[in-house]
């Protein structure tokens, strides 16, 4: 009886990928709920609900870092290592096993249950499981090292915060910073040090390099080692439109955000120009899965607001810490449509034709998300009386994993926070296991049926 108990168990665990990725976050969320949950995570005079450790440690292990109580005031530190462990595993979870699938798909590792198709993830060649969790590791403790170092000796130099204090602080920020979580030690986050390049420019790099993904990180490093000894210049097409796309919207993010808001002095009205570029710059790369924020989110624009959805709808690169529907959906679509307005027959991009069915998944992930965003944001307007720009923002971040709020997360009830945490998860396992669903159940058919076109538009 035992022995079909656990056989049963394997099978849950082992029958789909995409099952085996939902149900071990599920279990570290609820073991997460269950350590903040204990009396010692948070100070004397506090008493922890299901919902608020159910919540948080959900932010934590989606690495998305809403937040509905004050982490400086409210956890102790035990509570606080409990988050910082949980946006570790969340993030080296998340890269690991995203980075597992696209090798399954490429048939270099020899399991017993292979993935025939994922469109994010098909130019990766990596040889066996053990260098890709080597690799992992290798790239996040290296990237959080030098985050860290750098961040704890500005800390302790100058900001005068003791020894132990500064390296704390260092790395707390340089682990959920790589982990694109956005959780700050700080009640303002990280307004304090909006015109401190020295503390917002390392945490911008490892946002950015969090958000690349460990394919195109990896895939990098063997094009450096490969033009040493071969002289050879090849990138996939996945690490180019990785790269170019995720290049071109940091660009644009920061024109419009320093358009938008170069008078409000709210933001960055009150900043010298060099300044203002800065914060221009660092909100446009923590709108794409991040969540610090050096500026009051809640005193934008609405336009600026606008555009801040839009990057967190769409996101990093896949296999990344990042949320959203991943730049190379994307570009996948963007392709599509120029095709289209071009009368071409089929849509190619960087010299390279698409084939259908990778245009079939970039349009049912893009169509799902949008779907999902706007049916949480329907529900959180019947439960909440923030405004709807307020929701919509909430509701985008949620789902994008990103963690920026205009400051309405901790006043919405209960029943819109249960909202917002089945939004975070799927939000930021959705894209992954989606793919790897449609890819399992493609099928060719053996016959055609009739052709006809309705009218369009």
């Amino acid at each position: 009886m035992v022995g079909r108990t656990v056989r049963v168990w394997q099978s849950l665990f082992t029958a789909h990928p995409a099952r085996t990725v939902v149900m071990s976050f599920a279990m570290v969320i609820l073991g997460g709920t269950a350590l903040l949950a204990l009396p010692l995570s948070a100070e004397a005079d506090r008493a922890t609900g299901v919902v608020t450790a159910l919540f948080t440690a959900t932010s934590a292990v989606c690495v998305t870092g809403l937040a509905v109580v004050d982490a400086t005031t409210y956890w102790s530190g035990f509570g606080v290592g409990v988050i910082l462990a949980l946006i570790q595993v969340g993030g080296f979870g998340i890269m690991t096993l995203a980075s597992l699938l696209g090798l399954l798909v490429s048939g270099k590792l020899r399991l017993r249950m292979q993935l025939t198709a994922l469109a994010e993830t098909r130019s990766l060649g990596i040889g066996d499981v053990r260098r890709v969790l080597l690799g992992v590791a290798g790239t996040t403790l290296a990237v959080e090292l030098c985050v860290g170092t750098v961040l704890a000796l500005r800390f302790r130099f100058g900001y005068g915060n003791s020894l132990g204090d500064a390296v704390y602080l260092g790395f707390f920020h340089a682990v959920s910073a790589f982990n694109n979580a956005g959780f700050a030690f700080h009640a303002d986050n990280l307004t304090r040090y909006a015109q401190d390049p020295w503390v917002t420019l390392p945490i911008a790099a490892a946002v950015i390099l969090g958000g690349i993904g460990f394919p195109v990180l990896l895939e990098l490093l063997r094009y450096r080692n490969r033009r040493r000894t071969t002289g050879r210049r090849t990138w996939s097409l996945h690490a180019k439109l990785t790269v170019i796309t995720s290049v071109i919207l940091l660009l644009t993010g920061t024109v419009l955000t320093c358009l938008l808001e170069w008078t409000n002095r709210s933001t960055l009205g009150s900043f010298d120009w060099d300044e203002k570029i800065l914060n221009g710059f660092f909100h446009s790369a923590m709108s794409r899965s991040a969540g610090f924020n050096a500026l009051d989110i809640g005193a934008m624009n609405a336009s600026t607001l606008l555009v801040t959805c839009a990057l967190m709808f769409i996101g990093g690169g896949s296999a990344s810490t990042a949320g959203g529907i991943k730049v190379t959906t994307f570009a996948v679509l963007a392709a599509a449509m120029v095709a289209e307005v071009r009368g071409e027959p089929s849509s190619s991009i960087l010299g390279r034709r698409l084939s259908p069915h990778v245009l079939r998944q970039a349009l049912t992930v893009a169509l799902l998300g949008v779907g999902l965003v706007i049916a949480a944001t329907l529900a959180l307007l019947t439960v909440s009386r923030a405004p709807f720009e307020g929701v919509l923002f909430e509701a985008v971040s949620a789902f994008g994993t990103v963690g920026l709020s205009t400051g309405i997360t901790a006043d919405i009830p209960v029943s819109g926070q249960l909202i917002l945490i089945m939004l975070m998860f799927v939000g930021r396992l959705g894209p992954v296991t989606l793919v790897s669903a449609l890819a399992l159940r493609e099928r060719t058919r053996r016959y055609q049926l009739p052709e006809e076109r309705p009218v369009i538009g």
